[in-house]
Parts: structure tokens; sequence; C-alpha cells
């Protein structure tokens, strides 16, 4: 009797596990938001930003603080990063840098200079696949290889900041990452930067970045434009003239951390 009670319970376990197991959907979602308008707040929209705040995922700061944060993804270099690690050096701007394993293998320098002079290296996956089609201890390696190699290069393995490759993620990815240890940031300003063949001047860049600039704005810039480069020194002296201030994820992160504290 005893024997058959605790393989219904295993049973039971097993069910449970099971249903919760398909509570978590796996339908791809591609990340997208309303845009700013007159310098208002993007929007993601009820149901995802429930679906964010579930798994402490952000695209937002405080939307009460004129405060905004430069985030870059590095695929693959294409000879503008260091002009851009040296317009946020004499600006005194620390930014986000999410890397592949391929911009970490290809260009460690970079990878160190970032770090060396107070830049967050954040994790956009080895390979830059769809998350959501790969298993979970796929994503683990995609994910934990990039982590390894910045760790090698930097000494530093606590950035755990990860960007869905592609934009593109579900609620499992969500879950699976978030169970990883890693802190998903998405972005609330962004515009088409990363078609290097189509590049329409640093006047295009600049009045993108100006126009949807907004209190908490979470920038996603591409380090392959050569637009971007060529705009950022006069846009952050635009937006600093405007009264922004340019944070940290690590700041943002703090912030919300002494604020639940304080709950």
């Amino acid at each position: 009797m005893k024997r058959i009670c605790t393989l219904c319970c295993g049973f039971l376990m097993m069910l449970a596990f099971t249903s919760h197991a398909e509570a978590i959907s796996n339908k791809a979602i591609h990340w997208g938001f309303s845009k700013s308008k007159h310098h208002q707040p993007a929007d993601a929209g009820k149901e995802l930003n429930h679906l964010l705040n579930r798994y402490d995922a952000i695209y937002l700061g405080d939307t009460k603080e004129k405060a905004v944060y430069l985030t870059f993804d590095n695929g693959y270099e294409n000879g503008y990063t260091q002009q851009i690690l040296d317009v946020l050096k004499k600006q005194n701007v620390k930014a986000t840098f999410f890397v592949t394993g391929h911009f970490v293998k290809d260009q460690p320098e970079l990878v160190k200079r970032m770090a060396e002079e107070g830049h967050i290296v954040g994790n956009h996956s080895f390979h830059h696949p769809d998350l959501t089609t790969k298993s979970s201890d796929m994503i683990k390696e995609e994910l934990d290889s990039v982590t390894e190699e910045v760790f090698k290069i930097t000494g530093k393995q606590d950035n755990l900041y990860l960007r869905p490759p592609r934009g593109i993620f579900s609620e499992r990815v969500l879950n699976e990452t978030n169970k990883l240890g890693y802190q998903t940031v998405f972005w609330s300003a962004a515009f088409v930067d990363w078609k290097i063949n189509k590049q329409k001047g640093w006047k295009y860049a600049y009045d993108h970045i100006i126009k949807q600039v907004h209190p908490g704005a979470i920038y996603l810039l591409h380090t392959v434009s050569k637009d971007n480069a060529e705009a950022l020194d006069r846009a952050i002296t635009k937006l600093k003239k405007e009264g922004y201030r340019f944070k940290s994820i690590d700041d943002l992160m703090f912030e919300k951390h002494m604020i639940l504290k304080t709950l």
C-alpha cells in the first residue's frame, strides 16, 4: 500500500509538472512597442508589460526621471566601435554592449576596453539564434559560452544582462533565461540603423535619437552603423542640454532593487 501511494504521489507530481510546462507558452514574440511621441514614454501594452514583469524583464527606466540608457548590439565589428567608445569616454557616459560569441572571439581588445572603461558587457548569445527554437540545454550553452569568453578577457563574470537575438522571445525563453540568472533587457527607442549598405548620414541617426527621447528611455543602437558613430557625440550633447542624464543599466537595476526593498 505504501509503495502504491508513493507511485501515485510521483504520478501526480509528474502531471503537475507537465501541466506547468504546458502553461508556459513558447509562441514566438517579436519585440515591439508604441514609439514615444512628444517625449511620452514608449509602451509595450498591458499584456506584454504583465509578461515582462512576471520574469523581471525590462525595457524602460523610471519614466518620471529625465534619465536615459545607451545600449549597443555588437553582432560583428564594422570599424566603428572604437569611435563610439571614444565618444563615450569624451562624454563620460557609460553604456551596455550586448556582444555575440563572434564579436568576443574576433575583437577581444575592444571587449577588454569596454570593461576597463566602465561599460557593461552584456550577452547577445553566441550564434545569434532565435532562442524559441532551442532547447533548455541549448539556450544555456548559447548564453553561458559568451559569459565564459567574456570572463576570460575581462575577469568579470557578473555581467548577466541579456538581449534576446533578433528581438525574438517567448514566455518559455523568459522563464529559462531567468532561471539561469540572466536579466533580459529590451529597449524603448530604436530605428533602422543596422543596414550597413543603406546608411543615410549622421543627421538621420541624430534626428531619430532626439525624436524618440523620453524619460527612462533605453536606446538600442548598433555599432555597425557609420551614421550612429558620427551622430553620437552631437546627440549626447543635445540630450544633456535638454536636461537628460545618462545612466547605466546597473544604475537602473540598483534603483529598482532599492524601491522593491522599501515596499
